[in-house]
């Protein structure tokens, strides 16, 4: 994955526009205007890779952690289930509502986790009454990024009762619409990803809110988490760098003895330990990005998923024994630490994601041989 200048260089003045500590969606809005969300979906409803590889890059270094969420959140998961969904549909509706969320005129957020269920979504409450003019939806979901701020819901609810995985289909909510309750969960971290806690109470929805087919609905999330688990590999390996970089710079910076506290041996092997964790996901990405992006494959995207979370908390772990007391400050890298601890929880807890590693262990073992 090259690292395109101009690319770069477009990315950082949109979102030099906006002021510090604005909501990611207006960093969406921002890239919208400058064009970089177009050329992230140019030659495909999912997001191009290395346009998202660069994008992330840049985040990382230039706004809050969970401004830089709420883009991973719709770039990679929203807007390309959204599109897959509609394809071939002639909902015009749905077609409207992505020319809009490409340009950045409007925000889509994906509400899909309930208390009750977390990762299990077969045990989803939330319904959607098929029958009749009109849909009426019920239910609750919790933790939904960019809830706060974003002019529609794409929200995953059952239409039948059963877990069966073809009872369950996606409704596109607008978030203004009457019985439509929306707060800020009450969290003190990731702040600019308008994480929110959505209640939906006898919605009356027009039939064109459903999108695609009924069944499809846990189908297609499946599809698209793999998208966003390789989004999150991504991010983790600009994360890394980044703060391995600031790490370099603040140890070269401290005395110690007649030299700085980067010029002691047991430093410099921590700090190139990580800098060889970090290659290693970053090679893992190239490698197993295409059967992401090109084949939806949900082994690969586990196997990304994992390795990524584990190389966050390693790497963020050791930077953050290096800078010792410094890292507690507002906005230091113990603050950074704490929210990147979502690697190992959004979108499948490392523990639930290791298991279905190891339902294709044989196939990555043979994935191994030159």
């Amino acid at each position: 994955m090259s690292g395109d200048q101009g690319l770069r260089d477009a990315v950082r003045r949109a979102v030099g526009e906006v002021p510090p500590g604005t909501p990611g969606t207006e960093v969406w809005a921002a890239l919208g205007r400058a064009g970089v969300l177009r050329r992230l979906y140019d030659i495909a409803p999912g997001p191009d890779r290395n346009v998202l590889a660069v994008l992330l890059d840049v985040l990382v270094e230039s706004v809050p952690f969970g401004a830089v969420l709420g883009v991973c959140v719709q770039s990679a998961a929203a807007v390309p289930l959204l599109a897959t969904a509609a394809a071939g549909t002639g909902d015009r509706h749905a077609a409207d509502i992505l020319t809009g969320a490409v340009d950045g005129r409007l925000t889509l957020a994906l509400a899909a986790t309930e208390d009750s269920s977390g990762s299990d979504l077969t045990g989803l409450a939330t319904t959607v009454d098929l029958g009749g003019d009109e849909l009426v939806l019920d239910g609750t979901k919790r933790w939904v990024t960019g809830g706060v701020g974003s002019a529609h819901l794409l929200v995953l609810a059952r239409h039948r009762p059963g877990r069966h995985f073809t009872n369950f289909t996606w409704v596109l909510v607008p978030a203004d619409a009457p019985g439509v309750h929306i707060r800020h969960e009450d969290t003190e971290m990731f702040a600019g990803a308008g994480i929110a806690h959505v209640t939906f109470t006898g919605v009356r929805l027009p039939g064109h809110a459903l999108v695609g087919r009924p069944g499809r609905g846990l189908a297609l999330f499946a599809r698209h988490m793999a998208g966003e688990r390789l989004a999150g590999a991504l991010w983790a390996v600009a994360l890394c760098r980044h703060v391995l970089a600031d790490t370099e710079r603040w140890l070269s910076q401290r005395v110690s003895g007649d030299g700085t506290v980067l010029d002691r041996a047991d430093v410099r092997h921590r700090l190139a330990s990580a800098v060889v964790r970090v290659h290693g996901l970053r090679a893992l990405c190239e490698r197993l990005g295409p059967r992401v992006t090109d084949r939806h494959d949900t082994a690969a995207a586990a196997l990304l998923k994992a390795c990524a979370a584990d190389t966050v908390e390693d790497i963020l772990g050791s930077c953050g024994r290096l800078r010792g007391a410094s890292g507690f400050g507002a906005g230091g890298l113990q603050e950074i630490r704490a929210q990147a601890a979502v690697f190992g929880v959004g979108g499948g807890v490392t523990d639930l994601v290791l298991g279905s590693v190891a339902d294709h262990v044989h196939d990555h073992l043979r994935d191994l041989a030159w």
